[in-house]
């Protein structure tokens, strides 16, 4: 219930994760989940597995854990498998934990700390940070070159620049202890406010299968009404795990036309020069994969060139969320 000020006194956390064979994974995120100093409420998994893969649902059956696990299955890629998860979730607060991410131990503390100090609730999300993905501006190559070809119209990580249809990373952004605003935020280690989804907001299901940009889209839609905030004390580490992953191919091509839907979505009404920019910025990163594939070889960065070149030639009649059946 909440208090005289509006806080709700010992709000509870669903945790929704997608999983697709990853059952090692889910094991150690079980026993991640059990060491916060704030336990969540519930873990809701759901697998993109077919049901003859029982490996995940066996670990689900095994392990103990000071929380409820609903397991459930559902396919489509990892935007559908959160929409099903939000749906069945009971917490005040959702959070999209990825199975490969590992929370520090007092990662929900600290974010319910920063909620339940925004008394108005303007603030719709928070992200957490994620330590092993910080990208150095000042030594990563692409990002001198970027700056050189003036390429985007802001370099803010962590905002959307609404010239080029392009989230500039947050993780050009170095350690902090503090809580920043941002356009836009991944859905590995995010806690959203349960009055956001309310509203019926979803993922998208222009995001089938492998996620490029699905949680940018989500993020920056739900920005229209709500504040979003990175919480640079609430940390945490990506293992990137291997298993499941998609081609190169495959990822490059989304490269380019998720986020030419992101922009036309996001950016319903654009200008000559916004369109001029869009595909520029795409231009230049056929470049790049080219000529990486040109000094390093190899079949998958050839299939990355491949695979962008496709992206850009479909991304021509991509259309916005309301015109999709």
């Amino acid at each position: 219930m909440p208090d005289e000020q509006g806080t709700l006194q010992n709000p509870h956390i669903s945790v929704v994760t997608p999983t697709l064979r990853r059952s090692q994974e889910v094991s150690d995120l079980i026993h991640n989940l059990s060491c916060q100093t704030r336990l969540p409420y519930e873990l809701i998994l759901v697998d993109g597995a077919p049901a003859s893969d029982v490996d995940t649902e066996k670990v689900v059956r095994e392990r103990k854990a000071p929380f409820d696990i609903r397991y459930v299955r559902q396919t489509g890629g990892t935007a559908i498998q959160r929409n099903t998860g939000i749906d069945l979730a009971r917490g005040d607060f959702i959070a999209f934990i990825d199975d490969d991410i590992r929370l520090e131990p007092d990662f929900f503390e600290l974010i319910l700390g920063a909620f339940q100090a925004d008394h108005e609730c303007h603030i719709g999300g928070i992200t957490g940070y994620i330590l092993n993905q910080h990208l150095d501006p000042a030594t990563s190559v692409r990002w001198r070159w970027n700056r050189l070809l003036r390429l985007y119209s802001t370099y803010e990580p962590g905002r959307y620049d609404f010239l080029t249809g392009y989230p500039i990373n947050r993780y050009l952004q170095p350690l902090h202890q503090d809580l920043r605003e941002v356009d836009f935020m991944g859905a590995g280690c995010a806690v959203w406010r349960r009055d956001v989804l309310e509203t019926g907001l979803r993922f998208s299901r222009f995001f089938t299968d492998y996620g490029v940009l699905e949680d940018a889209h989500f993020a920056l839609k739900a920005g229209r009404e709500w504040r979003l905030l990175e919480h640079g004390a609430a940390r945490c580490h990506h293992l990137k795990s291997t298993a499941t992953r998609e081609s190169s191919r495959l990822v490059a091509r989304k490269t380019a036309i998720n986020y030419r839907y992101v922009f036309v979505d996001i950016v319903p009404e654009r200008t000559l020069r916004q369109e001029i920019r869009f595909w520029y910025v795409q231009l230049v990163d056929l470049l790049r994969f080219f000529l990486y594939a040109l000094v390093h070889g190899g079949k998958s960065s050839w299939a990355s060139v491949l695979g962008k070149a496709e992206g850009i030639l479909a991304a021509f009649s991509v259309r916005a969320e309301e015109k999709i059946p």
